[in-house]
């Protein structure tokens, strides 16, 4: 596939990918935890799939993140505190019956994120809004980078790790996302802080891009999965969003939304 169809398959991919979280997000409750739990379950196995797990240990820790996903559904204590202490539990107890710290913090790196949306959606006043706003900020900076990269180029961002990465491409990100976050202040009515934090977690979104090239370069794969086209896994899609989001979510917990 050339350059020109293989944009156009991510385009197409992407679009799609945000019209079904747009409108799991507006309907909240039951259907926004499945969106969640879908796509959580599947970043982990990928995440144990570049760790080069087992297939037993593998769904030991599948089963296992099932218990945190399984409490924070809006069926039974919904995205209570408790669930953190759940997710760390339940590391801890794959690392310890598979001896593998670096798969037990898999369910740590992909449970903080889903705590964190689902706590972000349950929001009885602002949900719909904070939780749009941290998926979309992810979004813009994606987009920012991506095309900043491609336009102006320029030095690495980090060139061991990621060559395609590049300083325009970060400055790039940073501004999209802080242009969103000026639109949803102005037009949705996003606290200003919330808006202004556009910056460092664009920064983070960018950190967990290139935390995740590091873990495919370190596998020797060029995707985490095959699941998407012209994406590959849903871990490549999200990368950003698992840094992110969980910042977001703390932000907001410590006032930053009144």
């Amino acid at each position: 596939m050339n350059n020109q169809g293989e944009l156009i398959q991510r385009l197409v991919v992407g679009a799609i990918l945000i019209f079904v979280a747009v409108a799991e997000i507006w309907l909240g409750g039951v259907a926004f935890w499945i969106l969640v739990t879908i796509g959580g379950l599947v970043m982990l196995s990928e995440f144990s799939g570049l760790l080069k797990s087992s297939t037993q240990d593998t769904r030991l820790a599948l089963f296992a993140f099932c218990i945190p996903l399984g409490i924070l559904s809006p069926l039974a204590a919904g995205p209570h505190y408790l669930g953190i202490g759940l997710i760390f539990g339940t590391a801890v107890a794959v690392y310890v019956v598979t001896r593998k710290a670096a798969l037990g913090a898999g369910l740590v790196y992909v449970g903080l994120p889903a705590f964190a949306l689902l706590w972000l959606r349950d929001r009885p006043d602002d949900g719909l809004l904070l939780s749009f706003w941290a998926l979309s900020l992810v979004w813009a900076t994606d987009i920012g980078a991506y095309f900043a990269g491609r336009a102006i180029g320029g030095p690495k961002l980090a060139p061991t790790i990621s060559p395609n990465k590049t300083w325009a491409g970060l400055g790039g990100g940073v501004i999209a996302a802080l242009l969103l976050g000026w639109a949803l202040s102005h037009w949705a009515g996003l606290p200003r802080g919330l808006a202004l934090a556009a910056v460092p977690l664009a920064v983070f979104a960018q950190m967990g891009d290139l935390f995740q090239s590091w873990m495919k370069r370190r596998a020797g794969v060029k995707d985490s999965g095959r699941l998407l086209p012209g994406h590959g896994g849903v871990l490549d899609r999200l990368d950003g969003l698992v840094t992110s989001v969980p910042i977001a979510a703390l932000i907001v917990a410590l006032g930053f939304s009144q």
